[in-house]
């Protein structure tokens, strides 16, 4: 039996590089992963199918960690789909004010 199964792990910023990379490790010790992205759809939803393609359990969930409102959805949208949260990784980064303004000029 893995170590986690039957936990529920969050990790933000989950989308790419090392978040992915908690969460695809974290899944494969049996823990049900909720993907946090903030602007990466495809990447998360990529990670997710990394995790699914190896037998484990996730979903990717949209939230800005640094908002309050987001962070209301994202324990929302957890309870709807798991119940409850056993594993927080904090692994989103704060965004420079010139990174968020050109975020938003993509947008």
């Amino acid at each position: 039996m893995n170590k986690l199964s039957g936990k529920v792990a969050v990790v933000t910023g989950a989308s790419k590089g090392i978040g992915a990379s908690i969460a695809e490790h974290l899944a494969a010790e049996g823990a049900s992963v909720v993907v946090n992205y903030v602007n990466s759809r495809a990447d998360a939803d990529a990670v997710v199918a990394r995790i699914k393609e190896r037998g484990g359990k996730a979903t990717a969930v949209q939230a800005n960690v640094a908002r309050s409102n987001d962070i209301e959805h994202l324990f929302s949208e957890i309870r709807k789909a798991y119940g409850k949260v056993h594993i927080l990784v904090n692994n989103a980064g704060p965004q420079s004010r010139q990174a968020e303004r050109k975020g938003r000029a993509a947008a």
